[in-house]
């Protein structure tokens, strides 16, 4: 008889907050009050969305997460702690699980509440689940595969190719990625995917 499937929890796949983009979006600025909304999209069409909000003072520094699902309404806090950076420069926020207790940098949604991934340990990430054949061909293509992403980042906002009149090193380490990705030609990579 064989083997029943096993389809893992992919944590790629779900909803999930992520502290550096409250950072960058202004809710951990000490002594401070913020709300929003946060909001999910797929193909420019969004699937769903929950209020949250920051609390920030010197007794308590929460994130307060507001959603409806399943017909059934959540109202909890997460609380937010800060470690000075191994660098010794500014602190490092953290979220606190108040459900498994552990400190994280991202949050995801399992089983209609958002916490740390350890709460599943079967859960796997979309790496971990790749067959040893594709894995290989990442290995061997990847590059060509992430050109696309190479050319989003070279016109990014704020790049920077040169500085002091030479080049960076990450525009060039950039500039070999993409012309690595075109020396090979489609042939290959269209022979490659047919085996």
């Amino acid at each position: 008889m064989p083997k029943p499937h096993t389809f893992p929890f992919i944590f790629d796949q779900v909803k999930s907050i992520d502290i550096s983009l409250l950072r960058k979006w202004g809710y951990l600025n000490h002594c401070h009050y913020k709300s929003g909304t946060l909001t999910w999209s797929t193909n420019g069409i969004e699937t769903s969305n929950i209020s949250i909000a920051t609390k920030m003072n010197t007794i308590k520094k929460v994130l307060i997460l507001s959603y409806n699902c399943n017909d059934k309404s959540y109202k909890y806090e997460v609380p937010l702690v800060s470690l000075p950076s191994n660098l010794g420069k500014g602190i490092v926020w953290y979220f606190l699980c108040p459900f498994t207790k552990k400190r994280c940098r991202k949050l995801h949604f399992i089983d209609q509440r958002f916490i740390h991934r350890s709460a599943l340990p079967s859960g796997m990430y979309e790496k971990q689940i790749q067959s040893k054949k594709w894995r290989q061909m990442d290995k061997a293509y990847g590059f060509y595969f992430d050109s696309n992403q190479h050319y989003q980042e070279l016109y990014g906002k704020y790049f920077k190719k040169y500085y002091n009149g030479k080049p960076t090193k990450r525009y060039l380490k950039l500039m070999a990625k993409i012309n690595r990705s075109e020396s090979i030609p489609y042939q290959e990579i269209e022979k490659a995917m047919c085996i």
